[in-house]
């Protein structure tokens, strides 16, 4: 395996760090938009951008689309107009559009580093002096040497933050790789390896379980917490991605870069203070606490029909389901197993992470009580963008005798006044990124550690067993998870926002 040569990263000075929740004001953006008329700009980017410039809370901001479409600016704003319309949760007033409209421009990228640089030149003469650039590199991997080659051609590497699109490489030596040549380019501090995972209300509500509850603090740990899972099985198919999807499989596409990532939120340390530095070395130790991924503690699977899909090789092995259980090697979770699973055309789309704690003595209560009936008490979190959590438990069953049966207390941000004001994911990371704010990003270290211990798996994986479309997966994932069981389908139904009539 190829080792890296030791890489000094430089911080911003204690004093200059950006904190979680900075309201300070934000310097005017010019924000580069590459890939723009691609699926995740569509779906998500052109829509989150025209939400923040409504609300108060970015700062004035001129975009700059490019893509390898030859279109005029208006033929550009027809494409965003009908993306708003057709994906964004926010709809535009006709005043609102028209006012967004204004400070759309598009740049073929054929027309080369010279034209990019006057379009940004002339949308910073418009926000002032102070203004600040953001490019967001909504591009294949293999397309983002050449942005940063074209950033740096164009001399727009000063005063800039660059957003980068995973998957971050596809082994260790390619992370490196592609870590050293953007250090070419951009410091660390500029960089932000997105995950849109962790922009998600319910990740970050993790943090405020753990170290603001005297409840949940003392109890986090491998003397109370059997076993964790992270489970988010997917309904769609390839959408289209067929190319992208068979050079990576679900484990590339997910696993390292938003399933890993989650993990770290729920068994890091208490970080010394809520900022991206304290946060970002505690996820990090993380990594570096991880066993190396076994072969035998993953398995892999594949939808049948996928082979017949346009694109993929009639022999294909790459994997559209994975489930695999990794150790934590620490004082704080040693000998307590995370499961992790996801896939393609599962029977149902959620996103959960389960804590499963230990079950208590139970020898006074009599045989048929129901008590151990149905599993230990579970700490669940949706990853849904109406962010819920729920604590099931054993309680008495009202009447005579002593029968238990499983409860559940429930929240979702729904039940509060300022849900309106939560931010989808893509939102809340593209404003961070422009305080240059790190917290829920990856840093090239914990890119690196993941990568080296999903070797073993990478160079030696395990034939992927067929699945039916609509199902959990393969069988064997009752195997892994043995003597436990998936949450997922049985975790409790959340219960609806009651409306008052």
């Amino acid at each position: 395996m190829a080792t890296k040569k030791p890489q000094t990263i430089s911080y911003p000075a204690p004093e200059a760090r950006p904190h979680r929740h900075d309201n300070a004001p934000l310097e005017p953006h010019v924000i580069v938009l590459f890939g723009a008329t691609g699926d995740l700009a569509k779906r998500k980017l052109i829509p989150g951008l025209a939400h923040l410039d409504q609300s108060e809370l970015a700062p004035n901001i001129e975009i700059i689309a490019t893509s390898l479409e030859d279109l005029t600016d208006d033929e550009f704003r027809e494409i965003a107009k009908k993306a708003i319309d057709e994906f964004g949760s926010h709809k535009l007033t006709p005043e609102q559009w028209d006012e967004f409209a204004k400070i759309l421009t598009y740049v073929p990228q054929d027309a080369g580093a010279e034209a990019l640089a006057d379009a940004v030149a002339k949308a910073e003469e418009t926000l002032g002096d102070t203004v600040r650039r953001l490019h967001y590199l909504s591009v294949p991997p293999k397309a983002a040497r050449d942005v940063i080659d074209m950033l740096r051609e164009a001399d727009l590497v000063e005063r800039s933050r660059v957003v980068m699109e995973k998957p971050f490489g596809t082994d260790f030596d390619s992370a490196v790789a592609l870590n050293d040549f953007v250090h070419e380019t951009f410091d660390e501090t500029q960089i932000f390896r997105i995950d849109h995972f962790l922009g998600k209300e319910a990740a970050q509500n993790i943090l405020a379980f753990r170290f603001a509850n005297g409840l949940f603090e003392p109890i986090w740990n491998r003397n109370f917490i059997d076993h964790i899972q992270i489970d988010i099985p997917e309904t769609l198919g390839l959408d289209q991605r067929a190319n992208f999807y068979e050079n990576t499989g679900a484990y590339r596409d997910m696993v390292v870069t938003h399933l890993l990532q989650v993990m770290a939120f729920v068994v890091m340390e208490p970080p010394t203070a809520l900022e991206p530095r304290a946060i970002s070395e505690e996820k990090n130790k993380v990594f570096r606490s991880m066993l190396p991924i076994k072969t035998s503690n993953v398995v892999r699977g594949q939808y049948n029909g996928y082979r017949q899909e346009e694109g993929v090789s009639k022999d294909s092995d790459t994997e559209t389901f994975i489930a695999l259980k990794v150790g934590v090697d620490n004082w704080r979770w040693a000998g307590v197993p995370i499961y992790l699973r996801t896939g393609k055309k599962m029977a149902e789309g959620i996103r959960i992470i389960s804590i499963a704690f230990k079950e208590a003595p139970r020898t006074m209560f009599p045989p048929g009580s129901g008590v151990g009936t149905q599993g230990p008490d579970h700490l669940t979190f949706d990853l849904a963008d109406n962010s819920k959590v729920s604590l099931s438990f054993y309680g008495k069953r009202p009447g005579p005798g002593m029968k238990l049966d499983k409860l559940s207390m429930q929240f979702s941000t729904q039940e509060i006044d300022s849900a309106a004001d939560v931010l989808e994911a893509y939102e809340r990371l593209i404003l961070d990124a422009m305080r240059g704010d790190h917290t829920l990003f990856t840093t090239a270290e914990g890119i690196e550690s993941l990568w080296e211990r999903s070797q073993d798996l990478l160079d030696d994986p395990p034939p992927a067993k067929l699945y039916q479309p609509g199902t959990w997966g393969p069988n064997a994932i009752h195997q892994l998870i043995a003597p436990n069981a998936w949450r997922l389908p049985f975790e409790r139904e959340w219960r609806e926002r009651r409306t008052e009539t």
